[in-house]
Parts: C-alpha cells; sequence; structure tokens
C-alpha cells in the first residue's frame, strides 16, 4: 500500500505535462537571460536533470507556473501537516486523528467531496484569470498590472516565494514520507 502510494505521487507529475508542442519563439538561454525571477543564488538556474533543454518560452512560462502552484500547495501542506499534529483540527470538532494521514482516512465522503469540489472551484478560477491580457505566470491576483520586474522589491519579493515554496515541496515529501513509513507524524526531533 505505501509503495503504491509513492509510485501513485511520482506517476501523478505526469499531469503536470504540456498536451502539445507549440512552435519554438526563442531558445532556452534567451530565457534564462532574460527572467530575473527564480535564478537565484547560489545555484542560478537550477535544472539538474535537464528538463527545460529545448523547452519554447510558452513551455518554461508553464513550468514556471506550475513550480509557483506547487509551491504555494506545499507551503500550506506544510503548515496545515503541523496545526493538525499539534492537536488543531478546525473541522469535525477535532474528532479526527491528530495523524494527518490517519486523519484522511477516517474523513467521510462528504468531507472528500467538499474537498475535491473546493479544489476544482479554485482551478477554475485560476484557469479563468489566466485568459486575462497580460496574465504573468503564477499571478493570480494580478500585481503585474501594478508593479514589473524592474522593481528589486517586487523581484525580490517573488524570489523568497519560489525558494519557500521549493524548500516546502522538498520539506513536505519529507514529512510525508517520514509518517508514511515511520508512523511518525509531527515535531519527531525532541521525541525519545
Amino acid at each position: 500500500m505505501k509503495l503504491a502510494t509513492v509510485f501513485a505521487l511520482f506517476g501523478s507529475a505526469a499531469a503536470f505535462a504540456p498536451v502539445q508542442q507549440q512552435a519554438r519563439s526563442s531558445s532556452l538561454s534567451a530565457w534564462k537571460d532574460e527572467t530575473v525571477v527564480g535564478i537565484t543564488a547560489p545555484m542560478g538556474f537550477f535544472d539538474p536533470i535537464g528538463l527545460s533543454k529545448g523547452k519554447d518560452d510558452a513551455t518554461m512560462s508553464h513550468y514556471r507556473e506550475s513550480e509557483l502552484k506547487h509551491g504555494r500547495v506545499a507551503m500550506a501542506a506544510c503548515l496545515g501537516w503541523y496545526l493538525d499534529a499539534a492537536g488543531v483540527h478546525p473541522a469535525f470538532n477535532s474528532e479526527l486523528s491528530n495523524d494527518p494521514l490517519e486523519a484522511a482516512r477516517q474523513l467521510n465522503p462528504v468531507g472528500w467531496l467538499q474537498f475535491v469540489l473546493g479544489c476544482g472551484a479554485i482551478e477554475w478560477l485560476a484557469e479563468k484569470i489566466k485568459e486575462r491580457p497580460g496574465y504573468k505566470a503564477g499571478d493570480l491576483l494580478g500585481a503585474a498590472y501594478w508593479v514589473d520586474d524592474s522593481d528589486e522589491g517586487w523581484v525580490d519579493y517573488q524570489n523568497k516565494e519560489i525558494n519557500n515554496g521549493r524548500l516546502a515541496m522538498v520539506a513536505f515529501m519529507g514529512i510525508f514520507v517520514q509518517d508514511l513509513f515511520y508512523g511518525n507524524y509531527g515535531d519527531m526531533i525532541f521525541k525519545q
């Protein structure tokens, strides 16, 4: 069961692959040179397994959008995991387990339906927002209308969001695996 969950987790990444290839509008090196957000020290342009090789601007923009979305979800997931593990469960009168994986198993079908419909509504709204003229990848609130990437403070804020999202994605995988394989959830550092 645990192995199937891990394979399903990694297999779901295929859902984010682009459906069709478009004509290449520019080279990757031009995208790296012109993009100031997300290329941060000490790594610079981080692509250790070469997923960006030969990709056009539209595909790279889609990758950035996915990175931002997954980072935001991972940051919320890390916070939610530790709140739940600490005994703070805002739903169901805190009757569910403090172990987040066990709480997911205990959640009734109506709760799962609410979760799926809520996520679907957010995704639908995000797709509608993307249809705006001048939309920039990941900018769901429209901040690009008021400030552009020439403002150092705005670029610094975006880089912090991307870096924190990258850290949260790695951290959540560690938290998830720790609970899945060892049954440890929450802050296990100081427990004997």
